[in-house]
């Protein structure tokens, strides 16, 4: 079975595939109409079929910008489970009080601000689970740049399907919304903070909403950031609790390098340093010894300044120290004011958590009166 999205700019496939782990029925109860050709129950329940039994990894080789890989992560559960807490155990009660079984609408994306749209594809699979036989189109596809009082996508229903669509897409629209507009702010203060900090790279942190690790991470791509680690799993990062478990930074390298060669693991490996000396500490270690290490995280080594600016002489001391024979990350007082002098030192990458732990997501709505909510917006300047 495959989720098949028709667009008038662009044309997304997600096939389900199979794993060998058993993935159960799901119950979900979303609040769909009873009259339907499907002859559905007055509150319709929503299970996986029996050809969907097993746990669906969704494949992404279609989109221009795909989403990080993560090994347990379950995209699909994190939708169903936005939706069951939405629906809770009667499903949308309003839906059903307030819109005929029958009601066939068309509904509008509208930009009430200016920024980077991430979220597009996720939002269809949103709709897919909520009713396979709705139709998405976009104009702009995800990373494009939106302005304010742009219509941008619709999603409508198809005349040959069961009735109740506009029942599914108000039910649908909360947690599409809830998705895009966090992933685009995200994407919307990456790509300015990418733009700033060239030729470095920006980077996120871990820092992400619990839960949606990938769902952020993958919006830190959608505007044109690189992803750090994606947890615990895929890469060794020695912080400053470890080295001051392990009794300094020479004993933790030297820990980690053992415990890497025991059993035969070939991963990243890098070494937060807050100090000169702890840069030669680790140059030192280096020099002589075969080691994994290959980032070295130069953390709050940029200094603020009484007048707003900021002192990155030890930054820099610290990126010649190095002398590109590891990477460097620069971590630690980085804003949209400060990133573009700490880019210049020739730093390689810097991260920032405020991408993701403090994004203010960016205003896009879902109309079905779109003229109305236009003459709406422009008498509260949001469109």
């Amino acid at each position: 079975m495959a989720f098949a999205a028709s667009s008038s700019s662009s044309s997304l496939s997600f096939p389900l595939q199979k794993s060998c782990k058993p993935y159960p029925p799901t119950g979900i109860l979303y609040g769909l109409p009873s009259t339907s050709r499907l002859r559905s129950p007055i509150r319709q329940i929503i299970r996986m079929s029996a050809t969907q039994a097993e746990r669906p990894g969704l494949s992404f080789e279609s989109l221009p910008i795909k989403p990080p890989s993560h090994p347990t992560y379950d995209l699909a559960g994190v939708i169903k489970s936005a939706l069951a807490e939405d629906a809770g155990d009667r499903g949308d009660v309003t839906c059903l009080a307030t819109i005929p079984p029958d009601m066939e609408v068309e509904a509008h994306f509208l930009a009430k601000e200016n920024g980077i749209v991430a979220g597009i594809a996720l939002a269809e699979m949103v709709f897919y689970e909520v009713d396979p036989t709705l139709k998405v189109e976009w104009s702009q596809k995800d990373g494009d740049s939106i302005h304010k009082g742009l219509q941008f996508g619709k999603v409508y229903g198809n005349s040959d399907s069961y009735a109740g669509r506009a029942h599914s897409i108000v039910i649908a629209e909360r947690v599409v919304l809830n998705f895009m507009q966090r992933m685009s702010g995200v994407a919307t203060l990456t790509r300015a903070m990418a733009d700033l900090a060239s030729p470095a790279c920006i980077l996120e942190t871990r820092k992400t909403a619990p839960g949606l690790r990938l769902v952020d991470k993958w919006a830190v791509l959608i505007g044109g950031g690189k992803n750090h680690r994606m947890g615990l799993f895929d890469m060794v990062m020695i912080k400053d609790n470890h080295i001051s478990i392990s009794g300094g930074i020479t004993n933790a390298l030297e820990s980690v390098d053992l415990y890497l060669q025991q059993r035969n693991l070939h991963m990243e490996v890098e070494v937060e340093t807050r100090t000169i000396e702890e840069v030669n500490q680790v140059l030192d270690y280096a020099s002589r010894t075969k080691t994994s290490l290959t980032r070295i995280m130069l953390d709050n080594m940029v200094v603020p300044l009484s007048n707003d600016d900021v002192d990155v002489s030890m930054l820099e001391q610290a990126v010649n120290l190095i002398k590109q024979r590891f990477e460097t990350e620069a971590s630690g007082n980085v804003t949209l004011e400060t990133v573009h002098k700490i880019g210049q030192t020739g730093v390689d990458y810097i991260s920032s958590g405020a991408l993701t732990h403090s994004v203010k997501a960016l205003d896009i709505s879902l109309k079905i009166d779109t003229e109305l909510a236009l003459q709406v917006g422009r008498r509260t300047k949001r469109a």
